[in-house]
Parts: C-alpha cells; structure tokens; sequence
C-alpha cells in the first residue's frame, strides 16, 4: 500500500463496460473468415473502472461514478467493484430498455484491440456537495469523449477544489479534432494519452502549452512527462504480456497516485510503470489489482 491517507479520496468518472476479453487467438478476425479463441472471459472494464481500482489497490479510498451497463452484465460490475473496495453510491442504472454497454476486447502480439458499444450518458450529474463527494481531493475523467460531452464538470471540480487529471482514450471522430479540443484538455491538470492518441490528436491541431502536465503512455516503452521546462523519460520493466487490456489505466493510478504524494516526475512515472507492468500480466483490465503486492 503506498497511501494510507483514508481522508483523501479520488473520484473517478467515465464509461463502465463490461469487458468479454477473447484470449489466445492465433489471428485477427478478417471479414468472410472465422477465428477460435482459446478461452473468453467477462470482466468490469472502462477507463474509469480500471483506474479507480489501481487507487484503491494503492490505497486511497476511491469513489465510481459512471452508468452501469444493462442487464446482465451490471452484476459484473458491482461484483468486481466491491471486491476492490470502490465506493459505488453514485452509479446509477442503465435506462430502461438500453442496449448493453460492453467491450469486445482481443489481446495480440503485446496489443489489444477493442470493439465497444456505448450507450446512453458516459455519467450521472456530478454533484460536489453530495455526501460521498465530501472529503473528494481529485477527479479521475475516464475518456475525452465524455468530458467533451460533460465540460461543465471541469467547473464543478474547480470550484470543489479538486485536482484533475484526463485519460484520452480512442474515438476516430474525436482525435480528428485536436484544435477544437484544446481548451478543454488545457483545464485539466494531467492528461495521460498513449502513444498513438497523442501524435494524432497534435496532428490535427491540439495545443497544450501552458496546460497540463502531459504524460504520454509508450507501452512496452515506457512512458515521457511533457512539461513546459523539457520532458523526462522512464523505460518500463520487460514482462510477459498476457492481456494489454486496461494498462494504460493502470499506470493512470500508479502515476496519480504519485503525484498527488508530491512525488517527483521520473517517481511518478516509475510507478506507473511498475503497476501498467502488473497489469498485462492478467487477463481483464483490472484483475491485477485484488490481492496484488502492490496492494498489500
């Protein structure tokens, strides 16, 4: 456990899915052919899922807030989400008659690929006075996506007093638009795209100077701190990668978790590592994060 802090808590809100993670596969699947599985397994998922459990695995005690998909598949969710510790008051149900929002996801080669269906809002209306928000320090935003579709609770969280940080996640449509997005990542405090998020989203005009820190997630790479002064590099750990799913998230948590310690950036950025390490090593976003050392 590397906080122990129990009054400072994290809030982390975006899109909850239920994973249905396809493991040993000897190929994509190409359209008029069929490919076998070796095994299929259901997980909780979601940017906001997996990084709400690397903090709690870490030890802050850490809220969700999100829509849980329809049934059946909430019951995942709410199971996974109690064995983490996770505060799930203010999740709400899907509404009714809403199509299941669950992720396709299908580990290769060291990568992953996904084939996801949203549904309805990514999150309820955030409310910073509400009971459980009391003792909130820091809001975790699962995607972009969502905050383009909620700005407001960029106000919300500023006026709370809390820290925020921003994961980017994949949407062809929305990385087209890096110039329009760039105020809204530049009122965030850590913005923690990958690799491939990044470059394309600087490609198609966003700007992020004077803003957050910008921490770019390499994979097996490692991960870069883009700060205004210049830029620092941590390689990560080789390991044996099972499923690359919800890594990134990972080292989301292991990172936050730093820097909301006031840890130095290459620390900050070790730790991220060390957990987005931990997590390719299982199967499932977040099931590196019960009963992990990490957390004991």
């Amino acid at each position: 456990m590397l906080h122990s802090d129990t009054s400072a808590q994290v809030l982390c809100i975006g899109r909850i899915y239920c994973d249905l993670v396809f493991a040993g596969i000897p190929r994509m699947p190409s359209l008029g052919s069929e490919v076998f599985a070796e095994g299929v397994s259901l997980h909780a998922g979601g940017g906001a899922f997996n990084t709400a459990a690397a903090f709690a695995a870490l030890g802050w005690q850490t809220a969700l807030s999100g829509v849980l998909p329809a049934a059946p598949f909430e019951t995942v969710i709410l199971q996974e989400g109690r064995e983490r510790g996770l505060d799930l008051s203010t999740c709400t149900p899907a509404a009714p008659n809403a199509s299941p929002q669950i992720t396709v996801a299908i580990p290769l080669q060291g990568d992953r690929s996904f084939l996801s269906q949203k549904s309805g809002a990514a999150f309820p209306a955030l409310n910073s006075s509400a009971p459980g928000f009391r003792s909130i320090k820091h809001l975790h935003i699962g995607e972009l996506k969502s905050l383009c579709e909620n700005p407001d609770v960029l106000g919300v969280a500023r006026q709370a007093g809390w820290s925020i940080s921003l994961d980017c996640g994949w949407d062809d449509a929305l990385l087209a638009r890096g110039a329009e997005v760039s105020s809204l990542v530049q009122a965030v405090d850590v913005f923690l795209p990958n690799q491939r998020e990044f470059a394309t989203l600087e490609a198609s005009g966003l700007q992020t100077g004077g803003g957050p820190l910008v921490v770019v997630k390499e994979g097996a790479s490692g991960a870069t701190a883009i700060r205004a002064e210049g830029s620092v590099h941590a390689a990560a750990n080789r390991v044996e990668v099972i499923d690359a799913t919800g890594a990134g998230d990972a080292f989301n948590g292991g990172f936050l978790s730093a820097w909301l310690a006031r840890e130095d950036v290459a620390s900050c950025l070790a730790i991220g590592n060390r957990c987005g390490a931990q997590a390719v090593q299982s199967s499932g976003g977040a099931a590196w994060s019960v009963g992990n050392e990490l957390a004991s």
